[in-house]
């Protein structure tokens, strides 16, 4: 039996299948999971929604797991091929007691985790994946008879969910990419349903992944978005993950628009209507949040949160907030709109309605936000084992540097922020951010001015040199 227990991270488990996880390893996280949920909901025979990603080995994995949980007494219902919302919505649809997500999201091929979750709309936070590791690893098992049973045609059911309630009355002409994942069967059916004209742009199902990954932060994959709008004069372009809780957004010139600055764009229009309300922001999203116009005199609060999926939708949860935004593309929206977890064709559907309440193209939208120069989401390698701490390091050193009103770029630090990793703001608004990743091992840079494109890479360079100094960097994924 083969389980690494680096694979339990912050808020879901992943691992390179075979490599660092066996069939039999996943059974017993099964059984982990099933006496979790046991013990939390005090069911002895808990209702589970079970479903999986398209890889070519998530099937078997999937009925590992399943073994698991019924051994322990749940009664598992299957509903089959799915993106991660289908599970979570499915569970207030059913009415089950918990979720498990067979996907390793947009890692690539090869790789293989599950989501899961307890309480309706939330997935697991680091307490919750500490206590299953901790059951796992030391075989606390509890024994029961379980039972599983196929739902059929749920996609169906959260399809026409999503449909119904969402119909646009102008026509919108939307690029459709999936990059070969399990989000290919479900985004062009839906948003052909609400009324948009569809160009579907590698959407059939292949797992493994022959043009690029399932990433809306991934730039191969932004590029053939780009081409695809531009050539077929597109109003919009959406990329969704492998999963499909997140979407990337190309506008009709054929222009990224990172996902933070597409959910100010979102808040500013929600909150026309639903004055008072909160939002919840990452830390890796734009500053202009706090200092927006339009939520301001609707009176709105920005909430700069821990980036994660299951962080932003428990501080969402937590705070009744309207709606919760992450840089890497998951949104999550609240009642009236949502469920409160993140669904990446909801996001694309409310970017939809964005479009036809302004009644103007989305670069004329976006051009109305002050001008910033951004980033990208930059990784250099760091071991798990060693990322936290070099995290740690980099708050000290940049903690002492505000004290003795050292300069960065000639400008001292007016604010630090340590919810998650250290994000640094200097007095023209410019900021930098280093976090430890949640599901890989590596770092997190991102770095945002709102005056220039160099002090946007100084700040970079500030970053990197201080990172290389400690000697636990490898090499980045992409860099400015």
């Amino acid at each position: 039996m083969k389980i690494n227990p680096n694979g339990f991270r912050e808020y879901d488990a992943r691992w390179v299948f075979e490599k660092d996880i066996d069939l039999e390893g996943i059974d017993d996280l099964g059984k982990g999971l099933g006496t979790q949920v046991i013990k939390h909901t005090k069911i002895t025979n808990p209702r589970i929604i079970v479903g999986h990603d398209y890889r070519s080995y998530s099937e078997k994995i999937k009925k590992a797991l399943i073994n698991g949980l019924i051994s322990t007494g749940c009664n598992v219902e299957d509903i089959g091929l799915s993106l991660s919302p289908t599970v979570y919505y499915a569970q207030f649809n059913l009415n089950s007691d918990a979720i498990a997500m067979v996907t390793a999201s947009h890692n690539e091929n090869g790789w293989t985790g599950v989501k899961m979750g307890i309480k309706k709309g939330l997935t697991h936070a680091p307490e919750e994946m500490s206590e299953l590791k901790n059951i796992t690893l030391n075989k606390k098992f509890v024994e029961g008879k379980g039972s599983v049973k196929n739902i059929k045609n749920f996609k169906k059911i959260y399809s026409e969910d999503l449909i119904k309630k969402n119909k646009i009355n102008r026509n919108i002409k939307a690029v459709v990419a999936c990059g070969n994942g399990t989000a290919g069967v479900f985004a062009p059916e839906i948003l052909r349903g609400i009324g948009c004209e569809v160009i579907e742009l590698d959407c059939d199902l292949d797992w493994s992944f022959p043009k690029y990954n399932p990433n809306p932060e991934d730039h191969k994959m932004l590029k053939e978005i780009t081409k695809a709008v531009k050539d077929n004069n597109a109003d919009i372009g959406f990329g969704f993950d492998g999963d499909g809780d997140r979407c990337g957004v190309i506008d009709d010139k054929g222009n990224e628009i990172y996902s933070d600055k597409i959910g100010l764009l979102i808040a500013r229009n929600l909150s026309d209507k639903h004055k008072n309300s909160r939002f919840v922001v990452d830390v890796k999203s734009t500053g202009l949040y706090s200092k927006d116009k339009v939520l301001l005199n609707n009176q709105c609060k920005t909430i700069y949160w821990k980036t994660g999926h299951s962080h932003i939708k428990r501080k969402v949860n937590l705070e009744k907030a309207l709606a919760g935004f992450e840089k890497s593309g998951h949104f999550f929206f609240n009642k009236p709109i949502g469920y409160g977890y993140d669904d990446g064709i909801n996001s694309a559907i409310q970017i939809c309605h964005l479009i036809v309440s302004q009644n103007k193209k989305i670069s004329e939208i976006i051009s109305e936000l002050p001008k910033t120069y951004q980033s990208p989401t930059m990784a250099p390698f760091c071991k798990d084992e060693e990322k936290y701490k070099v995290v740690e390091d980099m708050v000290n050193k940049i903690q002492e540097l505000k004290k003795k009103n050292i300069k960065i770029d000639g400008q001292t630090i007016t604010e630090v922020l340590t919810v998650n990793g250290i994000r640094f703001t200097l007095e023209d608004g410019s900021w930098g951010l280093i976090r430890a990743s949640s599901n890989k091992p590596s770092l997190v840079i991102v770095t945002e001015s709102p005056t220039s494109p160099e002090k946007k890479k100084n700040i970079f360079e500030f970053i990197n040199d201080l990172l290389k100094k400690t000697g636990k960097i490898g090499k980045y994924d992409q860099e400015i």
